[in-house]
């Protein structure tokens, strides 16, 4: 199984037969975009990772909440490659307005379990991170479809979800937003547990202790690689860069949280945008 990142918390997981998308946004506006302006997906720059990355055979794209930096870009890749779209009625408003077919669409529901090619994935109710001034729209939803160009924050929350993979014999959790739903992960395992950290190097000691308790110890990986660490308004055609040191110190947050794995027998892994693993 090859999963590749592509920054903030998109991830192409890869069979070798069936590829899916969770989140998807390669597009990554400006800050000075995100506050005062509106914005449209980078259609070249989408293909040109889609013929890279050889994303030709692209079933599903699964959306864990509809901020811009999770879904902006979902519809024209479903345009392009054919693939369904599988999230909220959020979810369901963004691809509309970006013309996606409703053959193309499917409302997930909450704790429903979708098979797709090898893939068996559950949708798992979960929390974002708490609001900040970039994001203060917790709860709130998207009633119509969303036309781009749209300005970034007309991309409300929607709901947030984790997703339980299983595939090619392996065991996988994805947790996009540093949160949890207390007892939520009871009974799940997994292998691999991609797990969001924004908000990590702010939180205090018991918040950090609580997280890593309903998260890693429940799940209980064998690896960790954390996402949602990268400045997602810095684009991908640049090098990589952490978050802006007034909203994160990146570095604190690698190190907080490889300290926490070295210490419970656990390997920590960064994984850098545009780079694939095999799991």
């Amino acid at each position: 199984m090859k999963v590749t990142f592509f920054g903030t918390t998109t991830l192409l997981f890869d069979d070798g037969r069936d590829q899916v998308f969770f989140d998807a946004h390669m597009t990554r506006p400006s800050l000075l975009k995100y506050i005062c302006g509106s914005d449209v997906t980078d259609g070249q720059l989408v293909e040109d990772m889609l013929a890279l990355h050889h994303i030709d055979r692209l079933r599903a794209i699964f959306i864990s909440h509809t901020h811009h930096d999770h879904v902006m870009d979902a519809p024209f890749i479903a345009n392009k490659t054919g693939a369904t779209i599988y999230g909220s009625s959020s979810a369901m408003n963004v691809a509309r307005g970006g013309d996606v077919p409703e053959a193309q669409l499917v409302q997930f529901q909450p704790n429903e379990t979708y098979q797709v090619g090898g893939y068996s994935i559950k949708v798992i109710p979960s929390l974002h991170s708490k609001p900040t001034i970039l994001n203060n729209d917790l709860g709130q939803t998207i009633d119509a479809p969303l036309r781009q160009p749209a300005r970034l924050r007309n991309y409300k929350e929607g709901g947030s979800y984790d997703f339980y993979v299983e595939a090619e014999g392996k065991r996988i959790m994805i947790r996009p937003s540093f949160n949890y739903v207390e007892g939520q992960m009871d009974g799940y395992r997994a292998d691999v547990l991609f797990l969001g950290v924004a908000g990590l190097q702010k939180a205090d000691t018991a918040m950090e202790a609580a997280f890593y308790r309903e998260t890693i110890e429940k799940v209980d990986p064998k690896l960790v690689i954390p996402v949602h660490w990268d400045n997602f308004f810095s684009p991908l055609t640049k090098p990589v860069v952490g978050m802006p040191k007034l909203i994160e110190k990146t570095e604190v947050v690698f190190f907080r949280l490889a300290r926490y794995c070295a210490a419970n027998g656990r390997n920590c892994l960064v994984q850098i945008p545009g780079t694939s693993v095999e799991l």
